[in-house]
């Protein structure tokens, strides 16, 4: 590590161990940077409960447990924070149900206690106040309100300011060090490691300028921030980028800090811009807090602001708007992991010709049997068909096992109209059809006919194809794609899983990295056992019994 100027030179040497002896140099030089405060913030909700006050915190994400003592949750729940003895995981409440759960998980209401909104309207002695008594009272009202919302507004300044002080000490403290580091870092891992997180420092510079100017030192409750958020909402949008890498750079961290050389590079790294004493993964999760941080502060900051405020419309329009763009990142997300998936469905056709799905597909719109009916005998055969954006996939089943499937044919939705059929004789292929529907090539003039068993089963069809068709335009407006990268990965990864023939054996140093930072030690009652998280979608109930009783040749 190479300070500008803070160091000698001379004393920082490539050779092995330097790195090392920096870093129990700056130890034994007794520099210690925590939370401001030294964890007085912890402390202060454990002082709190022990008041016997009632501490709220707001789910950032969902939280998905398969272990019956932690507390499962989805984003925007309020969880009654019961105990933060422990850094990393609370015990909280929910309804009826007690649990721990990631304290990283939650951001805390900034406002424990609800304003007395109801309080002007309400009457004493079944009869109303006079008009002074109202008055007096509705100031009363409106001045915690106006408190309240100060409350939000301060937080939201506070945060983004501390938030850009973690993005230049990333920048400047890990980023520039890695970069005079040549022979520990290529440009490609950097990439991998850090995302675009330079981009979001330089937009988030912006977007904090642009708060402080709407910001109302004298009256915060004046502020006017809403329009910030609403500006700012497409260069957002840049988050996606980052969210969607994140899992790859906690991979790649992962890799890196099994040789000890990098774990006193990195800890270096951030004793050097006197860094709070977290690691490097936890400080790359600020983005993809921060992101999800916006919808929960813009909610809280309209329930404080009166429908007279100037603010007000700006506040509801720009909470809708982070909505979007959170939703548009957790989609990325979801189609990101669902090229896995995909991955592993190929490999499990037997078969297979042409390339793979994912060179041009990322998203299984809709799937199910069909009659497919070809010239020039308009044979029917019966196949199973996968409908993915951009292209249609024919299967046909195992005469024996039915749950093989074999590789037939593709057809290229891209050059196709949909054309719905009515009942009766057609005349194109001269047979008698029903629930049918044909795929018309508009350059080849080639045609497909489908039939389906049931009239329902050929409307959910005729929407699919409507369904494709938008999904296609969504990704041209959004810019999304999937990387060679990423398309090579899950096919590497599906090709060891389909060759092992049995499931391979669950690694999730993504989900992992959030616990291992300094992973509290829980109760030894408490079992340790693998925690899901981060909207990962919940696993669908077996059908296992189901079918076994659809096989039972007889019944009682």
């Amino acid at each position: 590590v190479i300070t500008d100027g803070a160091l000698d030179k001379t004393a920082l040497t490539d050779d092995v161990g330097s790195e090392e002896d920096l870093y129990e140099d700056f130890r034994s030089s007794n520099h210690r940077y925590g939370h401001p405060g030294g964890g007085g913030e912890q402390l202060a909700i454990n002082e709190l409960i022990s008041d016997g006050s009632v501490v709220y915190a707001e789910a950032l994400w969902d939280h998905v447990t398969m272990d019956d003592q932690e507390l499962g949750f989805k984003a925007g729940d309020v969880i009654e924070v019961m105990d933060a003895t422990n850094k990393e995981w609370w015990w909280g409440r929910i309804l009826d149900s007690e649990g721990w759960f990631p304290a990283s998980f939650v951001r805390l209401r900034v406002n424990q206690d609800e304003p007395m909104e109801d309080y002007p309207l309400k009457v004493e002695g079944g009869k109303e106040d006079d008009s002074s008594s109202g008055t007096r009272r509705f100031g009363m009202g409106q001045t915690t309100k106006d408190q309240m919302r100060t409350n939000v507004i301060n937080e939201i300044i506070s945060t983004e300011r501390d938030y850009i002080k973690h993005l230049k000490d990333i920048c400047e403290g890990y980023i520039k060090q890695c970069r005079k580091r040549a022979d520990m870092f290529t440009e490609e891992q950097l990439k991998t490691i850090f995302g675009n997180i330079e981009d979001i420092y330089r937009c988030q510079k912006k977007f904090v300028k642009a708060l402080e100017k709407k910001f109302n030192k004298d009256h915060p409750h004046l502020s006017e921030v809403g329009s910030c958020f609403l500006e700012y909402q497409t260069e957002f949008q840049i988050y996606s980028e980052y969210c969607n890498n994140h899992p790859n750079a906690c991979m790649e961290l992962s890799r890196l800090t099994k040789v000890n050389k990098y774990v006193y590079f990195f800890e270096a790294c951030r004793l050097l811009q006197k860094m709070i004493d977290i690691s490097l993964d936890g400080f790359l999760l600020t983005p993809v807090q921060k992101i999800c941080k916006y919808p929960l502060q813009l909610a809280e900051l309209l329930k404080y602001t009166n429908p007279q405020h100037r603010d007000f419309k700006d506040v509801e329009a720009a909470l809708n708007a982070m909505k979007n763009v959170a939703r548009l990142i957790n989609e990325r997300k979801r189609r990101l992991e669902n090229i896995d998936k995909i991955a592993q469905w190929q490999s499990s056709i037997e078969d297979w010709e042409g390339e793979d799905v994912l060179v041009r597909s990322s998203e299984l719109i809709y799937s199910g049997e069909l009659a497919k009916i070809s010239h020039p005998q308009a044979k029917s055969q019966q196949r199973m068909f996968f409908l993915f954006d951009h292209q249609l996939i024919c299967c046909k089943k195992d005469l024996l096992r039915r749950d093989i499937l074999y590789y037939k044919s593709r057809i290229n939705m891209d050059d196709m109209e949909i054309l719905d059929i009515d009942d009766g004789k057609d005349k194109d292929f001269n047979i008698s059809v029903k629930n049918a529907f044909k795929l018309h090539c508009r350059d080849t003039e080639e045609v497909h006919l489908f039939c389906a068993k049931k009239p329902e089963q050929k409307q959910r069809w005729l929407k699919a194809f409507e369904n494709e068709r938008r999904q296609v335009q969504l990704d041209q407006e959004t810019g999304f794609s999937i990387t060679e990268v990423q398309k090579k990965q899950a096919m590497l990864n599906a090709s060891k899983q389909h060759h092992t023939g049995k499931p391979k054996a669950v690694t999730r140093p993504y989900y992992d990295f959030l616990m291992r930072q300094k992973h509290p030690t829980l109760p030894t009652t408490l079992p340790q056992q693998q925690v899901f998280m981060l909207a990962e979608p919940k696993r669908k109930p077996s059908n296992f019994w189901q079918n076994i009783s659809r096989l039972t040749p007889f019944r009682k």
